[in-house]
């Protein structure tokens, strides 16, 4: 599908393009503890690029030569213009594969965003990846009309260019951490002015470019949704995830008692490590049991944060205490669960979840004034710390998606686009 003016894809691309070559996505560097999660992959990746006719995606008609620039109105204080390249290098999805980690490829020649009313164009350092970047490579996800089909929903970088309307809050040559729609693996991205959050004092662009998605997620969700206020108890389901390591953290710092659950021993004890009152291995020990246990008989926990779905929704409803609040935010195991109600009506259980990326614009931007406003004042104090488990490159990103799958990691994964700012 033919981008539009600002570089937004209506649709997926169509079959055929961006096959990936031979040597593309395999990494400069795998850590030891990783490499068998990564082997099966790499296998997968190289005769996918051994397939016949491999050609790479093409760039739009429009872009002009490459190498060419174009300046941007009000890209720069002092009036002296910005100029940005016309194409990008940019993540794309070969939408004619099965679309596994192998039918991603990092191409050149891709049309450069342009700022709409109320946007800043980001210049991108560092590009989170989260599991709903997963489910949008599979086509489980797709991005919302209008906006890039490009994977990844955060960033951070330097403001380089500002859309209509824009630069109330923000100016060129601010560093920023950013909540996005889409196009975050590649090189330029656009976002919202009000998705746009200042670093937090003492962090690095790499580190801040773990925060919007989860943070923004978890704060949404679990305290301006289910209300977790200070002296509740709260389980974390997938503590060792970039949401789980998320949630544990801002949890304990607003005073609550925090039970989590994870799928090993060394998690369980990186969980403990982090803060979480209770870690349990959810491979060797019934969750439920355990939490009663700890509680003891007619106690439960306050809020349940759940991902995972399936048989795990009814198991949280028996836990949940008087008012307790049950919220979902993925289904890892499955979406259609069934569950006793009788817990929901003698206990008084809400049941609720969202996700982020519908939201409205003025949504997402309360979102982030309130993390600005009582949370990143916590990074500044030492209280909270981001969790990055791997930082690959950009052209790595087929392999960040295998560790995500894998789910053998703790904290969050990055991609490297530009580390020189």
């Amino acid at each position: 599908a033919k981008p539009d003016a600002q570089g937004r894809s209506p649709g997926p691309p169509g079959p055929g393009h961006g096959r990936p070559r031979p040597g593309l996505f395999l990494p400069r560097r795998v850590p030891a503890r990783l490499e068998a999660a990564v082997a099966p992959a790499q296998a997968r990746i190289l005769a996918a690029a051994a397939v016949e006719g491999a050609s790479r995606r093409p760039g739009p008609p429009s872009a002009g030569p490459a190498g060419t620039s174009r300046a941007w109105p009000r890209a720069m204080s002092g009036g002296a213009p910005f100029e940005v390249p016309s194409t990008q290098k940019a993540v794309c999805v070969d939408q004619g594969t099965s679309l596994g980690p192998e039918s991603m490829a990092l191409e050149d020649g891709q049309p450069l965003p342009s700022p709409a009313p109320g946007e800043v164009l980001i210049k991108v350092a560092y590009a989170g990846v989260n599991r709903p970047d997963v489910m949008q490579r599979k086509g489980l996800y797709p991005a919302p009309p209008g906006h890039s089909q490009t994977l990844g929903l955060e960033v951070s970088g330097t403001v380089v260019a500002l859309g209509e309307g824009a630069g109330r809050r923000h100016s060129v040559g601010d560093k920023v951490c950013a909540l996005l729609n889409g196009g975050g693996y590649a090189e330029f991205a656009t976002a919202a002015e009000g998705s746009c959050m200042s670093i937090p004092k003492g962090l690095t662009l790499k580190e801040a470019a773990s925060l919007p998605e989860t943070y923004c997620t978890v704060w949404s969700n679990i305290f301006d949704g289910a209300g977790l206020k200070k002296g509740e108890t709260i389980l974390v389901h997938g503590g060792s995830s970039g949401i789980g390591t998320t949630c544990i953290q801002l949890s304990k710092a607003f005073g609550c008692t925090v039970f989590t659950t994870a799928g090993s021993d060394a998690r369980r004890q990186a969980c403990l490590d982090l803060g979480a009152d209770m870690a349990i291995n959810y491979r060797e020990k019934d969750f439920a049991e355990e939490i009663r246990a700890r509680l003891g008989k007619g106690k439960g926990v306050d809020v349940v944060l759940d991902m995972i779905g399936g048989e795990y929704v009814d198991k949280n409803l028996q836990i949940l205490g008087k008012g307790g609040r049950h919220v979902s935010i993925a289904f890892m195991t499955g979406s259609k669960v069934k569950i006793d109600m009788m817990p929901v009506l003698v206990r008084g259980i809400s049941i609720t979840g969202s996700t982020l990326r519908p939201r409205s614009n003025e949504a997402k931007a309360a979102i982030c004034r309130s993390l600005e406003k009582e949370v990143w004042p916590l990074f500044e104090k030492g209280v909270l710390k981001p969790v990055v488990a791997e930082t690959l490159s950009l052209k790595e990103s087929s392999v960040a998606h295998v560790l995500m799958e894998h789910g053998k990691i703790f904290g969050k994964v990055l991609l490297t686009v530009d580390d020189s700012m």
